[in-house]
């Protein structure tokens, strides 16, 4: 369904869950993973459903993935870059600190 268009880009090399993927110089993760095969990008975090790109601009939040380490970025809004690691997002990211670990100037 997906296709790129005929164009003179360079050709660059990123990972998404270990596995390398053949992206252009400028697209997005998005644009990049769909071009690619890849239909499921994230989980939902209520019902488990499978999500995609929808709006492709950033509206949506459909595209949630993890990118190089850090959750709940919206590939489409991402531009790939070499080497770059990609991974779906499996419901909500968990977060990192806790209620008690968070010191008075969090909670002003």
């Amino acid at each position: 369904m997906f296709r790129r268009l005929d164009d003179a880009r360079a050709e660059i090399t990123f990972f998404f869950e270990d596995r390398p993927v053949t992206a252009r110089e400028g697209e997005s993760v998005a644009a990049a993973l769909l071009a690619a095969g890849l239909r499921g990008f994230r989980a939902t975090a209520v019902s488990g459903a499978v999500r995609a790109p929808w709006c492709m601009m950033g509206v949506c939040f459909d595209c949630l993935m993890e990118i190089d380490g850090l959750a709940s970025r919206q590939a489409c809004m991402v531009v790939v870059q070499p080497g770059m690691s990609v991974r779906r997002q499996p419901g909500a990211k968990s977060l990192t600190r806790t209620v008690d670990s968070l010191d008075d100037e969090d909670l002003a």
